[in-house]
């Protein structure tokens, strides 16, 4: 998209849900994964560039809604999403999103996109890239708990960049496994349909958690987590809910995104807040230590960071200025003299009016 496109003009350039899976598909699953989660290495390699602020959120008994902005000083990015898990029990989806990108230098918005699906590409897109760094460097067996609208993406991801071939699953809802082993059949993964928790991790070097509950959790006690894991656990993403045992974390070397965040959101809200803690993109960086050792336990306390969201809108503007997929969205108003609103609204005036 050009400056003489929509982007800097009246028109501003739209991604439905429609057209988000038509750019998926037209890259492929695991290349846009990939894609993306190279992006996302970018964006963290700068990340001091970036203006940082905990997602700001309205909770309430059914769930939360957020914000989460951030700004590289040249492109502004926002996204807005929900939890609610008890939407699933109507048919609803758990977590919606939208996001815009907008330039600095005009305020005028350069793209606005759904990010329901974007978001559960670049969380999973953003685990594997935690775990290509902190996971065992063979690590080739993964376990996924929790089969909901995440698991598929988690899945697909880890085998793209990760190079993991065998996912082992469970959810306390058995229609939930079936679902997700259903997705995954054709996408070169061994799939296995677990009955536990504690057969899902059964000779897993990695085990994501990724559960929908709003609620102090214990998905993995002590004993479950042996020596050398990397443990992905992106379910707990607001306050009152984790998924861990308290002692798990007192064993594991534990990685963020943003601390400020994590620590209202994440696994470590049990942990005093000065709890040390190492942030993913000093690892990227070189600027701090990864896995050291084959029999360390290594925690990527993943919530989702707005920065994250912001390479995500980045590469779906890549994508639809090759593409040309997207709506031309009516969203600003385009007066021939900026001083003039008002004439504008006159010059639309109906001959007749509204009786």
């Amino acid at each position: 998209m050009s400056a003489s496109d929509p982007g800097l003009l009246s028109l501003v350039p739209f991604v439905s849900v429609d057209a988000m899976m038509r750019i998926v598909w037209d890259i492929g699953v695991e290349r846009a994964l990939t894609e993306l989660a190279a992006y996302i290495e970018e964006d963290f390699r700068r990340w001091e560039l970036f203006d940082k602020t905990p997602r700001i959120a309205a909770h309430s008994a059914e769930g939360v809604i957020e914000l989460m902005p951030t700004s590289d000083g040249a492109t502004y990015g926002f996204k807005y999403v929900n939890g609610h898990p008890k939407n699933a029990a109507a048919g609803r989806q758990t977590v919606t999103a939208f996001g815009v990108l907008s330039h600095v230098d005009s305020g005028y918005p350069m793209l606005i996109s759904e990010m329901t699906i974007l978001t559960a590409l670049r969380t999973a897109a953003t685990s594997a890239l935690a775990a290509r760094a902190l996971a065992p460097p063979q690590a080739r067996t993964m376990a996924i708990i929790g089969n909901g609208a995440q698991c598929e993406f988690q899945a697909v991801a880890f085998k793209a960049i990760c190079g993991v071939e065998c996912v082992r699953l469970y959810d306390i809802d058995p229609r939930a496994t079936r679902k997700a082993a259903a997705n995954l059949e054709g996408s070169g993964l061994a799939v296995v349909a677990c009955g536990s928790s504690e057969g899902a991790i059964l000779g897993a070097e990695i085990v994501t958690t990724c559960t929908a509950d709003k609620r102090f959790a214990t998905i993995l006690t002590d004993n479950m987590v042996g020596p050398g894991v990397h443990l992905n656990a992106i379910g707990g993403d607001c306050p009152g809910k984790t998924e861990l045992h308290r002692d798990i974390l007192l064993r594991s070397e534990i990685f963020v995104e943003y601390p400020p965040q994590t620590r209202i959101e994440g696994e470590i809200q049990q942990l005093p807040g000065d709890y040390p803690v190492t942030e993913l993109w000093k690892v990227l960086t070189g600027q701090a230590q990864g896995r050291r050792d084959a029999r360390q336990i290594t925690l990527f306390d993943g919530v989702g960071f707005a920065i994250e969201d912001f390479s995500a809108l980045r590469y779906i503007r890549d994508q639809v200025a090759r593409t040309g997929d997207y709506q031309k969205l009516d969203l600003l108003a385009d007066p021939d003299d900026p001083r003039d609103l008002y004439g504008m609204l006159l010059r639309h005036r109906p001959e007749s009016p509204p009786k």
